[in-house]
């Protein structure tokens, strides 16, 4: 694990001195949008139009934001109009590593930093998945995944057959409501705890993390999905978080409490989400466990990778009592 400083790799964890032993994620940097004409999006420049087989993404399976454009780039049905690789699950002193991956459409590179380097020579920060790449002007397009997931959700609409929208205008107000809490003490919330180096920043982010899924167990006792009938993009964003919490996070990262599968209606939830169509196919729990527990040396330094737990995601559940 590490990050560029001014072109340069190097080795380093995350530093929380300087805040309490709290970890802070660092923004994504390149934030342009691909839209349907090529015209300017909500930040960035213009000039990235919708158009089959002009589009990348690198991605991790391990990695629940990268989880976040698998699912949408399957459930939009757009696999022939975006092509995909898939680095390595370790994440060791190189970063992301490409390894014997099919690297797409730039050669020569072995590691994802370098990827980062040939559009920003003298980069600092993050090098993140996932990437959606332009191999059209040769650059990175975005590599904040909130981000990518609106441009599949609507900009291909002319690429794909499935109209499907998970961020209709009538929700748009609940759904950033949603997503804002849940990302601050869910998504970003395990990090907060398994990253924390003092026990005051540990115990802040396990209590928040908890006090949301109690909120979201007793949201979901009244209604089939996060925003009311639909299924949006606020599910799909906490989806990649709790397929990952039994497995890695409750142990991993210290987030005991409970198990999501202690929860009924969550657990319920979570099967629904998992059985809706091409969704399965993107999850993979062998890079999973082996990306927590083998690269997180100051968290697990004998990267022993654990047997369990047993998890069956394709037992019934009973979501469909909100029909």
């Amino acid at each position: 694990m590490g990050l560029l400083v001014n072109g340069q790799w190097q080795d380093r964890w995350y530093d929380t001195d300087e805040n309490g032993g709290r970890f802070v994620r660092q923004e994504s940097q390149f934030r342009n949008w691909v839209t349907v004409d090529g015209s300017v999006g909500p930040s960035g420049e213009g000039g990235f139009a919708a158009e089959p087989d002009r589009y990348h993404l690198y991605v991790s399976l391990a990695c629940p934001w990268a989880h976040r454009t698998l699912i949408f780039r399957s459930i939009k049905r757009l696999q022939g109009v975006i092509g995909v690789t898939v680095v390595d699950p370790l994440m060791l002193e190189n970063g992301w590593e490409l390894g014997d991956a099919e690297h797409g459409p730039v050669s020569g590179i072995r590691y994802l930093y370098e990827l980062y380097l040939t559009v920003a020579d003298n980069m600092s920060g993050r090098v993140t998945v996932p990437v959606l790449w332009d191999k059209q002007r040769k650059t990175i397009v975005n590599n904040e995944s909130a981000e990518i997931i609106r441009m599949l959700n609507r900009a291909f609409n002319h690429l794909t057959a499935v109209q499907t929208d998970y961020y209709p205008v009538a929700l748009q107000g609940e759904i950033d409501r949603l997503n804002e809490r849940i990302y601050q003490t869910v998504n970003n919330g395990v990090y907060r705890a398994g990253f924390a180096t003092t026990q005051q920043a540990y115990e802040e982010a396990f209590d928040a993390l908890f006090d949301t899924l109690d909120w979201l167990e007793n949201r979901l006792d009244r209604q089939r999905f996060l925003a009311g009938s639909q299924l949006t993009e606020a599910d799909w964003r906490l989806f990649t978080t709790l397929i990952r919490f039994d497995a890695v996070y409750h142990g991993h990262f210290k987030v005991n409490r409970k198990r999501i599968e202690d929860y009924p209606n969550l657990s319920n939830y979570l099967r629904d989400l998992f059985q809706q169509p091409g969704v399965a196919e993107t999850v993979n729990f062998s890079h999973i466990k082996t990306h927590y527990y083998g690269s997180h040396k100051t968290i697990n330094p004998t990267g022993i990778i654990p047997k369990g737990p047993e998890l069956d995601f394709l037992r019934p559940h009973d979501r469909n009592r909100f029909s």
